[in-house]
């Protein structure tokens, strides 16, 4: 996906983290990636399973009620660290790129407190909780063209958050595509206790 990223904006565009044309204005927040923190959030990967290359947060806190919290990555997957070559993106590629960018996009956004999702986190806290605590308690994928493993885009939205019994669950959709017409979607809803 491209985007412009300028002094408190960021726009939408298409398919690359490199400058395109300026489009609307979505947010506010804007965060470059981070080498350092990306690294420690991908350390608990193999190093040929870690297929997010960089990622962007983007949030707007200037509305209470409808906080919203989006980032970007950029993703390549030279060879599947499980399967033969199946010569396109697949549902398990999916879930581990889902994660990999909602580890960074939670640990970005307590690090800049950029979210009401995790206002009450520090980053000790999500060290902690990264693996066994953060939990896909509702998974749903759509393939509607197959996407280039090689290189590709993803973006992900937290929509919403909600806290029962102690538990607090996070509804997020992801989408991803690739240069030419690929393309995939889901939503996800996490459980975090």
């Amino acid at each position: 996906m491209r985007i412009e990223l300028q002094p408190n904006v960021i726009t939408e565009g298409t398919k690359s983290m490199e400058s395109q044309e300026l489009a609307t204005p979505v947010e506010q927040f804007i965060s470059a990636d981070d080498l350092a923190l990306r690294k420690r959030v991908l350390t608990p990967y193999k190093d040929n399973c870690q297929y997010l290359k960089s990622a962007i947060v983007f949030s707007d806190k200037s509305d209470l009620y409808d906080n919203k919290l989006t980032s970007e990555g950029e993703f390549s997957i030279p060879e599947s660290c499980y399967i033969d070559d199946t010569g396109h993106f697949n549902s398990v590629e999916f879930n581990i790129c889902y994660n990999q960018l909602m580890y960074y996009t939670i640990a970005k956004s307590i690090a800049e407190d950029a979210s009401e999702f995790f206002s009450d986190w520090d980053l000790n806290m999500f060290w902690r909780k990264q693996l066994p605590n953060i939990l896909i308690v509702g998974f749903k994928s759509t393939f509607r063209k197959p996407v280039d493993a090689r290189t590709f885009y993803g973006k992900m939205q937290f929509l919403r958050s909600s806290n029962k019994m102690g538990v607090q669950y996070v509804n997020t959709t992801i989408s991803f595509n690739d240069n030419k017409s690929g393309s995939c979607n889901g939503e996800v809803k996490l459980a975090i206790t």
